[in-house]
């Protein structure tokens, strides 16, 4: 059962806080992550593109010339693929792009974020975080303290927190978001996550 460190804001370590394995110390599925973070990222596209095919083209409804005689090759209308101005072949029209996950991959992928994390020693608990404003100099303090300052950092939260939410808001590569609100997509853009032991605590509950 691994043990990480809890801190408080100021940077002292406060106490010791046992991890379940089951959560944090599983040998990560890449194939999960990846396979959820396509999964979301279609899920992004609007899938509005649309062209118009011969029959949505405006025009052409009448035969150009007659079929035998002329010389030239027979033509039915002027709205076909060959013409300039005709309708286009096979071109994308409105769909979902939507891919189905099942819920077991996805908690498999989560824990394999976890795990990595804890693994690489990305992953700081603290006992806390409390703003008195909404200021940025409060949560560089913070992540000063933490030396994390120049790390691409994801701050979890188990509630939301107004003044933290502010204040993360004009530091660059830091994210501050509720645990429920997370995404794999998001995680995958974080290199340390720093997160509250009731957070923590809450993820052990879920994932096991």
């Amino acid at each position: 059962m691994p043990s990480i460190a809890v801190f408080n804001q100021m940077g002292e370590q406060v106490k010791k806080l046992e991890l379940s394995d089951a959560v944090f110390a599983t040998k990560p599925n890449m194939q999960a992550v990846y396979d959820v973070v396509y999964a979301q990222r279609a899920a992004l596209r609007q899938g509005t593109h649309d062209t118009k095919n011969r029959t949505e083209v405006s025009g052409g409804g009448r035969k150009p010339w007659r079929q035998k005689g002329t010389g030239r090759a027979r033509q039915g209308s002027i709205r076909a693929p060959q013409w300039r101005g005709g309708g286009t072949v096979f071109g994308p029209t409105p769909r979902s792009y939507a891919v189905k996950v099942n819920r077991k991959v996805v908690k498999v992928a989560l824990k394999s974020l976890l795990s990595d994390r804890v693994n690489e020693n990305n992953m700081i608990v603290v006992d806390k975080i409390e703003l008195n404003d909404c200021k940025t100099k409060g949560l560089v303090q913070v992540l000063d303290a933490l030396n994390i300052l120049d790390k691409k950092t994801i701050v979890i939260t188990s509630e939301e927190e107004f003044n933290l939410f502010l204040a993360g808001r004009n530091i660059p590569n830091v994210y501050v978001q509720t645990k429920n609100h997370l995404s794999i997509l998001d995680l995958i853009n974080g290199e340390v996550y720093v997160m509250t032991e009731e957070v923590a605590k809450k993820y052990e509950e879920e994932l096991q």
